[in-house]
This record gives structure tokens, sequence and C-alpha cells, in this order.
């Protein structure tokens, strides 16, 4: 069965960075595209970074564009995001995701709170 697994959050200071990683099992990993979502609390999820089967293609969120940096291992099953000059306003469970077979597994999530 798809397996994902988060880790790498924790507390860090504003302008800190942390690097987020999901390991990812049961599928075909080099043929999906892999994403990385946030929810903080009392908010919806939203879209963070997306990166192609390949990882020839990156997308992201407005409120992280030139921050963060999504990449992927198909050698190692992996997908990460390199968080950088993090704000408080960043906080939040951040959660790995793939679609497949149309439909979406996501990863327990992992918390990252970025102290003013």
């Amino acid at each position: 069965q798809v397996q994902l697994v988060e880790s790498g959050g924790g507390l860090v200071q504003t302008g800190g960075s942390l690097r987020l990683s999901c390991v990812a099992s049961g599928f075909t990993f080099s043929s999906y595209t892999m994403r990385w979502y946030r929810q903080a609390s009392g908010q919806e999820r939203e879209l963070v970074a997306t990166i192609t089967s390949t990882g020839g293609g990156t997308n992201y969120a407005d409120s992280v564009k030139g921050r963060f940096t999504i990449s992927r291992d198909n050698a190692k099953n992996t997908v990460a995001l390199q968080m950088n000059s993090l704000k408080p306003e960043d906080t939040a469970v951040y959660y790995c995701n793939v679609i497949w077979r149309v439909k979406n597994y996501w990863g327990q999530g992992t918390q990252v709170t970025v102290s003013s």
C-alpha cells in the first residue's frame, strides 16, 4: 500500500532554515508528481510546492517563492522541501502528497513552528 513518511520538522527562529523529507513506498515513485502541502491551525490545507516525476518541473505558492525549494531523489524514493528565511506565518503541519490511481495519499505530517 502507498505510504508517505515525513520528517525534519521542528522549532526554528524567524530567518532560520529547515529541510523536510518524505520517504515514499508502495508505488512507482519515479512515475509520479509529488507535492508538499501545509495546514496551519484553523485554516485549510494549502499547496506549497510541486515537482514533476523527473524533477524537471517545479512550481511554488507565491508565499514561498524564492525561499523554499522542492527536490527529489528517485533512486531513494524521497522528496524534500528546503525551507529558508522562515517566517512565523510558515508555521503549520507540512504534508507530503501523491495522487495515485486517482486517490490522494498523505503522510502523517510534520510540525514546523517558526518563532518570532
